[in-house]
């Protein structure tokens, strides 16, 4: 079995590939760089010099050539390394008549639990939502509680605003719900540390990414500074980075993102070595059944999961092109039985789907004219 073809499309909110064999087989991946999707295409056609004539079976070869080819790194290029390898192990799959989670060791769970995404502007709207998501069997959710105009608040008034939507969150919900509070990498250590302190009383299951992501030093010094576990790691792609991040203090939760952290193959890594630091891992996503089907079959067959993130837009039309085999039943998901991936492309429908780069919002500034932290 040989590739000899893959087809790109630049459609939707971001980057799908289609890789094809001689033998008909074909495999669908999709990167989670949605900043630069255009970047990512370029980069898989010169990946295709190499791919094409290639066994497509040999993944963890091709993942090291597609590496190190040339002296470069960086989220755009582990973005398009992603896509080639979930395509891989969805052909794989398919190939062996397994679901691609067997190959990867086998089911440690028989579902995924998972935490829907909330985005709500008001203490009140947060209320319902938190209700709601209770009622549909949901245990946990995410939100992020910083409104328009966060950055030109007083310390007084964030923390007052931000305390406002958990408490009236975890009035809606209850105990029964787990909350975690997104913070989006807003914040300065100063307001972060500040903010959490404030925050204990509500028990939440954890922070994510108070502040920005450029030292992985400064994130883990937050691990070891506020009492509320905390997650790191959307925006990281190797089993380098969270290696460092982990041995020098935090988190207590790694987030990588299977569709940027060089797929199915590096994920698995990570996941290995969070589990060595005892952390557990809640993977990044929020674009689509494509890569929320990669995400549960990492889930299945790590010891470490707690849970995933997923947003309801994936049970949308804004998906139509994609028919996937497994279905949510309340705040869990069973696992995929179908060999590979278990998602089906229509072609033309994906074709027909016009491209909206997510990439249009300016970076938030301040009164005074300077840049806010953006996301």
């Amino acid at each position: 079995m040989k590739i000899d073809k893959i087809e790109s499309y630049l459609a939707g909110n971001g980057y799908v590939l289609q890789i094809h064999t001689d033998t008909g087989i074909s495999g669908l991946g999709q990167t989670a760089c949605w900043g630069y999707p255009e970047a990512v295409e370029r980069i898989v056609r010169r990946f295709e010099q190499y791919l094409i004539g290639q066994n497509p079976l040999r993944i963890e070869h091709h993942w090291q050539y597609l590496y190190r080819m040339g002296p470069f790194r960086g989220n755009v290029l582990c973005g398009a390394i992603s896509a080639v390898d979930i395509a891989l192990w969805d052909i794989k799959g398919k190939y062996f008549s397994v679901p691609v989670w067997e190959l990867l060791g086998g089911n440690c769970r028989h579902k995924i639990r998972l935490h829907l995404l909330v985005g709500q502007p008001s203490p009140e709207a947060m209320y319902k939502a938190a209700k709601g998501a209770v009622a549909e069997g949901f245990t946990a959710i995410k939100f992020d509680p910083l409104v328009d105009g966060y950055q030109d608040m007083t310390q007084d008034q964030l923390i007052k605003s931000v305390c406002e939507m958990v408490d009236a969150t975890r009035e809606g919900g209850g105990s029964g719900l787990d909350l975690i509070v997104e913070l989006h990498r807003k914040l300065t250590p100063m307001n972060s540390v500040a903010l959490a302190e404030a925050l204990t009383k509500f028990n939440l299951y954890f922070i994510e990414d108070p502040i920005q992501i450029d030292s992985i030093i400064s994130q883990a010094e937050m691990a070891k500074r506020i009492n509320i576990p905390i997650g790191n790691g959307e925006r990281l792609t190797t089993i380098w980075e969270f290696r460092e991040l982990l041995e020098i203090g935090g988190p207590q939760y790694v987030r990588p993102d299977v569709a940027l952290a060089g797929g199915l193959t590096h994920c698995k890594k990570i996941s290995a070595i969070a589990e060595s630091y005892h952390s557990a891992v809640v993977v990044h996503n929020f674009l689509g059944p494509l890569i929320t089907a990669a995400s549960l079959h990492l889930d299945t067959c790590i010891p470490n999961f707690i849970t995933q993130e997923y947003t309801k837009d994936d049970e949308s039309d804004r998906y139509a092109y994609f028919t996937t085999s497994y279905q949510r039943q309340g705040g869990y998901i069973p696992i995929p039985e179908t060999p590979g991936l278990g998602v089906e492309l229509d072609e033309r429908l994906l074709s027909q789907t016009p491209f909206e780069s997510m990439n249009t919002t300016g970076v938030p500034l301040r009164e005074d004219g300077s840049l806010a932290y953006s996301v």
